[in-house]
């Protein structure tokens, strides 16, 4: 193009005349200059612009246009025939090629004689690379997860460089060495090169750095920048959660029953590790069904109808597909679990009381403990509640809830009333049943006395026959043992009698004060008919005689004659008379009651000495006699009048008494006090003494009692057990014992017969609920009062083989190395069984035919018996059976399951895949960059399966590997 300009140029000169003298060489010119050049820097051109001088002419060069901002000059240079166009910058001029790349100037060419031509000078700004690349925007924040696998894209940083070509060019780099985390050093894509743990911390706080390529002066401030980047790491959801669902037996007295019951367990920490929801994901299209929350346990859910559920119309039951979800991010989905709830509802209540109304006769005299009754639902329900209705009469007894077994809780002795009627409620089934208790009279009660003793006084004249006292006792028993009889307790001399129906007291014989007792002391007893013996009580009773005046006194002589001289002495006694009074109450005093109208004689009233009270010696007597009439008296009475005849002599005789007539008064007297006297030591003699039969003196005493005793399990309701002997040694009622289970009967299982002392099974016995019973056996009398005595006996259940063995769990897991020796003990495989003794010994038996293990039959120790290899066998399952050595009747047996994992021991070389890599790289990339990624494999696992990475030679540090497997720069 060149040359063909030239020859155009020297042909239009020759043809064009004058004015094709000046012309360019080329009408367009393209020159380059690079930004921030210097003041009177030259624009730079591939070729030669300027104009071919074809005469000496003086040239000069403008720019015309182009150039508004004054930054370039035209200049002119002239060597030989050829003058120069020369593009500088003016000074102070300055070029920024990201303000204005590019310039289009037209330079006009000037010379004499009004000669011009044009050109256009194309002139490029040349980039210097003066500008660093620049974060956009500067501030980065990425979340990461602590699953997200190795090599995965995080995010992306991005830059911008004004400048172009390769000044426009970086690397992106992190300005610090980091493990976890690489960037692409063009793309600025970050990946993961580690495991980033919230055990650490959940924010990474990095700066990356942007460096321009075309300078090789990386960690200059003039040529990068940086931006902060954060990372923050989520937890991982790492587990699933795990579902098990089972069907429950529905408790159809619930209001809303529980049909099934959901467990799920999620492994993870915080919220990865709540349940968002469990769910009926199939099976339930008309959503009858409800999941509750449990309020008892934790991640426990209940299926619930969740309106009224129809059973009758699913005979095969309902399908329910179970699945639950956690809070994860990303969340997961647990297990799915079918189950069948086949539910027959149970029909109105069919089962009742054995008996509608119970029909009991009890005895009054029922101690404490004594078993009244054992009320049953038939057929028997899983659970039951029994329970008294609110009664009086309920003081007496108390009902075990749980057992229906009624029992006396005190005596009975103050009931008054013969029927009770009690009524029991089951609050389970709603039933009731009532108990009719006919108290049964045991003649506990004596006869009572209105007063503990009489005491009464009687005059000695009541006549033979009078009631003078009623001594009567009641008696509160019934019946014939409420019937009482009187009698006097064996003193056949006394003058009384008593009725025996109405305990009168009659006189049945004259009393007399002088020649009997004056107090009479004698008990009445009272005695009831009952049985098997009478009880009887006494009362004392006191009579005492008021003596009266029943006796006149009698003179001791009677019909007194004598004589005396008329000189005889005045005051001097005569005779003396005198008179005893039976009554002895009083002085006896003495009058003359005729013959002594003259008052010659005087009687001393009470000495009885008759004397003269004036001399006869000058009295003209009529008659020399005189006859007397005495009388002795006692205030009351008066003896009857007794003579005294008195002869008076002329002269004087000598003094001599009077003759009387002895009356023998003095005798009969005598007989009298010694007939009171012998009756008084009779008295003393039948004196009554306490009543020794009667007294309780003695406590019952057990005879030979054991203090424990053997009683098999398996003995049914009603057998014998133990015979409990006791003596009593009273008599009657004193020595009648009754016996009672006080204290120490669990549930009711044992009781003893309240006269008999038999200790029987009232309910079934179970060892391993109660394996001994401490039993206070009590024995009453029936004395008053009354005594009792008590010993402990324990009852030993002796087992018998009822129980299967049982295993701790329905399945067991162990761990063993796959490189453990012969004879190694993986596990011991323990069950229990809650039978005793030989019952309750067990021997293993592993049902699993397998080479690799073997189990010890008397400890249940799983040992290795063969060669394991992780990586063909990672797990056996076996199955497990306990079974006792019971000696008598059929031994029980029990099945589980042993998962044995094999742990892995680093027995495997690690393997690369490939086994050879290739890669090209750019020698300019910045330190940090990737290269490429290898990866080997290890078939073992966990620590053994993990594997580190290195360099056998890193070409003076070059190059380094990650344990991530990332190859670096």
């Amino acid at each position: 193009v060149k040359n063909w300009w030239g020859i155009f140029n020297i042909l239009l000169i020759f043809f064009g005349g004058k004015k094709s003298l000046l012309l360019f060489s080329q009408p367009v010119y393209n020159a380059s200059i690079f930004e921030n050049s210097a003041s009177r820097t030259y624009a730079g051109s591939q070729v030669k612009m300027g104009i071919l001088l074809v005469r000496s002419f003086d040239v000069k060069f403008s720019i015309e246009s182009g150039d508004s901002e004054g930054v370039f000059q035209a200049e002119d240079f002239t060597m030989g025939d050829f003058c120069f166009l020369r593009i500088r910058t003016n000074t102070g001029a300055m070029l920024n090629r990201e303000v204005q790349d590019n310039y289009t100037l037209t330079v006009k060419a000037s010379a004499q004689g009004g000669l011009e031509a044009m050109a256009t000078i194309y002139i490029k700004v040349l980039d210097m690379n003066d500008l660093r690349p620049l974060f956009s925007p500067t501030s980065y924040s990425f979340v990461v997860s602590e699953s997200t696998p190795l090599g995965a894209s995080i995010g992306r940083v991005t830059a911008t460089d004004a400048d172009v070509g390769s000044n426009g060019e970086f690397y992106y780099l992190f300005k610090s060495k980091v493990d976890l985390f690489a960037v692409h050093p063009t793309s600025g894509v970050v990946t993961l090169t580690g495991r980033p743990r919230m055990d650490n911390r959940d924010l990474i706080e990095l700066e990356v750095q942007v460096v321009d390529r075309g300078m090789k002066l990386y960690g200059s401030n003039d040529i990068s920048s940086t931006a902060r980047l954060v990372v923050s790491v989520t937890q991982i959801n790492e587990f699933a959660p795990i579902l098990r669902a089972v069907a429950v037996a529905p408790s159809w007295t619930d209001q809303n029953p529980v049909f099934a019951k959901v467990a799920v367990e999620d492994n993870d920490d915080g919220v990865s590790g709540y349940i968002e929801w469990v769910s009926i994901i199939d099976g339930d299209p008309l959503e009858q069904f409800v999941i509750d929350r449990s309020p008892l346990v934790a991640n426990e859910y209940w299926v619930r109808a969740s309106q009224q559920f129809d059973w009758d119309r699913y005979p095969y039951g309902c399908n329910l597909t179970f699945q639950a979800k956690d809070r994860g991010i990303p969340p997961k989905f647990s297990n799915t679990q079918l189950l069948q709830l086949l539910v027959t509802k149970p029909e109105p209540t069919l089962g009742s009381f054995e008996k509608d109304v119970y029909e009991v006769v009890l005895s009054e005299i029922a101690p404490p403990g004594t078993v009244v009754e054992v009320l049953r639902i038939s057929p028997a329900p899983a659970s039951v509640n029994y329970s008294f209705c609110s009664l009086s009469e309920l003081m007496y007894f108390d009902i075990n809830p749980s057992t229906g077994v009624i029992m006396t809780s005190r005596r009975l002795t103050r009931i008054s009333q013969i029927f009770m009627e009690m009524e029991v409620f089951e609050a389970v089934s709603l039933l009731r049943a009532k108990v009719r208790i006919t108290v049964e009279d045991a003649n506990d009660n004596s006869p009572v006395f209105s007063r503990p003793f009489y005491d009464v006084s009687i005059n000695e004249s009541l006549a033979v026959g009078t009631v003078f006292l009623i001594v009567s006792a009641v008696d509160e028993d019934r019946g014939e043992n409420g019937y009482v009889t009187h009698t006097i307790n064996g003193e056949p001399w006394l003058p009384f009698a008593v009725d025996q129906d109405t305990g009168e007291l009659r006189i049945t014989r004259d009393l007399d004060f002088e020649s009997s007792e004056e107090i009479y002391t004698f008990a009445v007893r009272a005695s009831d008919w009952g049985s098997p013996y009478r009880r009887e009580s006494e009362a004392n009773v006191t009579v005492r005689l008021i003596n009266i005046n029943d006796n006149a006194p009698v003179f001791e002589r009677v019909s007194c004659r004598g004589m005396i001289g008329r000189d005889f002495p005045v005051s001097q006694t005569i005779v003396t008379l005198s008179a005893l009074d039976m009554d002895d109450l009083g002085m006896v005093k003495y009058e003359v009651i005729s013959g002594n109208e003259m008052n010659y004689f005087t009687l001393e009233a009470e000495s009885g000495a008759l004397s003269l009270t004036r001399s006869l010696a000058g009295v003209n007597l009529k008659s020399g006699m005189f006859n007397l009439k005495v009388v002795a008296t006692d205030g009351e009475m008066s003896s009857a009048p007794t003579d005294v005849n008195i002869s008076v002599i002329r002269g004087s005789i000598p003094p001599r008494g009077l003759s009387c007539k002895d009356t023998q008064v003095a005798q009969l007297m005598a007989e009298k006090m010694l007939s009171k006297a012998s009756a008084m030591a009779r008295v003393r003699q039948f004196d009554r003494s306490p009543d020794v039969f009667s007294v309780n003196k003695q406590a019952p005493q057990f005879e030979a009692l054991p203090t424990s005793i053997l009683v098999r399990e398996d003995l049914p309701p009603g057998a014998s057990v133990f015979q409990v002997r006791a003596r009593d040694g009273d008599t009657g009622f004193n020595g009648r014992l009754l016996f009672s289970v006080a204290d120490g009967s669990k549930e009711d299982c044992l009781t003893v017969d309240m006269e008999s002392g038999l200790l029987t099974v009232l309910r079934p016995l179970d060892r391993e609920r109660t394996d001994r019973y401490f039993l206070n056996i009590t024995v009453y009398d029936q004395g008053v009062p009354q005594m009792s005595n008590w010993r402990l006996l324990t009852v030993i259940v002796e087992d018998s083989n009822d129980n299967d063995p049982q295993f701790a769990q329905d399945s067991f897991t162990a761990l063993v190395a796959e490189n453990a020796p012969l004879g190694t003990q993986v596990v011991t495989i323990s069950a229990i069984d809650k039978d005793a003794a030989q019952n309750a010994q067990l021997s293993y038996l592993l049902l699993t035919s397998i080479p690799q293990f073997a189990i010890d039959s008397e400890t249940g120790g799983v040992f290795v018996a063969g060669h394991l290899d992780r990586e063909s066998f990672p797990t056996y399952t076996l199955r497990i059976e306990a079974r006792d050595k019971a000696e008598r009747g059929n031994r029980r047996s029990a099945v589980t399951t042993l998962n044995i994992i094999v742990e892995d021991v680093n027995d495997c070389a690690p393997s690369f895949i490939p086994s050879t890599y290739s890669a090209r790289v750019l020698e300019d990339l910045p330190p940090g960059a990737v290269i490429m990624w290898v990866q080997a494999k290890d078939p073992d696992i966990g620590s053994s399966g993990q594997v580190r990475y290195s360099l056998f030679s890193d070409f003076n540090g070059t190059f380094e590997v990650c344990n991530c497997f990332v190859l670096f720069f």
